[in-house]
């Protein structure tokens, strides 16, 4: 606990400061997750933003440590206009990060991106200035305005795949760059799949987990025991094995309903995350917006469509 105070602590300087997919089965995935993101821009183009937030800040002007969500003031969160009205910072999807097979269908290499186009990719990003950041500075950022580093984009990962620790790792590492791994606990410890100790590693040397439910059952049709079995009991699992607080989750397929949001909102989560579809309007935390980066892309594709699909509201 006295770690946890110590970051609480941190967190409210820190604002008071600144204020400033093996079971993403391809076949079973939607339309929606599907969809080229360049088709799901619209309304994405003409971002209008006040100056102060068109302003680039520096990573001199950043601290690397943002406040913890429940510090910060309830009157200091702006309402779901404030937070809609917002630049959207790119948020990339992955899945697995291998070499394509023979087997692999057309659709699943959407999912699939072979190592050496992965490592293109984040090589793009690092050469291009972009600087990844963690949930916590962009829910302070959404909520309260707080400065990003320049080029802000967020990596995230689903499925608990093993080669996102073996492969995807030391390429981000390489550049200094940190993730967000959304974890399906039933996978923890199979074949192919990482460890307890492999995921306490990625949280301990600086990234994010979060909770990507217990087999990957499609929110929308949850029922009853389903929110302790997919969010409450996973969630406890991960807490014990990071010895931190799970606070954000990302649906299975990106798929949800309105039905989701309170109780994932009861279990402790302070956002959520889908992916092309337009956000909500009454709760865009729970219906941030990600794309899945193609195994298809190349490194110039991949950044326009990072332009495209994040330049709006």
């Amino acid at each position: 606990m006295s770690q946890r105070f110590s970051t609480l602590l941190l967190g409210t300087v820190a604002l008071a400061a600144g204020l400033a997919v093996s079971s993403c089965n391809t076949e079973k995935a939607s339309a929606s997750e599907t969809e080229n993101p360049a088709a799901a821009a619209e309304a994405m183009s003409g971002a209008a933003a006040t100056a102060a937030e068109e302003k680039a800040a520096t990573p001199a002007d950043v601290t690397t440590t943002a406040p913890d969500p429940s510090s910060i003031p309830a009157s200091a969160v702006g309402n779901a206009a404030a937070i809609l009205a917002r630049p959207q910072v790119p948020i990339l999807c992955y899945h697995q990060i291998r070499d394509w097979r023979a087997k692999d269908s057309k659709g699943a290499k959407d999912y699939i991106v072979p190592v050496e186009k992965f490592k293109e990719q984040i090589k793009m990003l690092a050469d291009s200035g972009y600087h990844t950041i963690l949930p916590d500075q962009l829910y302070a950022y959404l909520t309260t305005g707080a400065k990003l580093p320049s080029k802000p984009v967020m990596l995230t990962f689903d499925d608990t795949d093993l080669d996102q620790f073996t492969v995807a790792k030391p390429t981000l590492d390489k550049y200094g760059f940190k993730a967000v791994y959304f974890i399906m606990t039933v996978s923890l410890g199979r074949p192919n799949y990482m460890s307890k100790a492999q995921v306490k590693q990625l949280s301990d040397e600086g990234n994010v987990i979060g909770s990507h439910t217990w087999d990957h059952h499609n929110v929308k049709k949850y029922q009853g025991q389903d929110w302790v079995t997919q969010i409450e009991k996973p969630t406890k699992t991960l807490e014990e094995i990071t010895g931190k607080d799970i606070k954000y989750f990302a649906y299975p397929f990106g798929l949800w309903n309105p039905e989701a949001i309170p109780q994932l909102k009861q279990r402790g989560m302070v956002a959520a995350f889908v992916l092309a579809e337009k956000r909500d309007q009454q709760d865009p935390l729970f219906t941030i917006r990600r794309i899945i980066a193609s195994g298809y892309w190349s490194p110039k594709t991949l950044h326009n469509s990072m332009v495209q699909s994040f330049d709006g509201k």
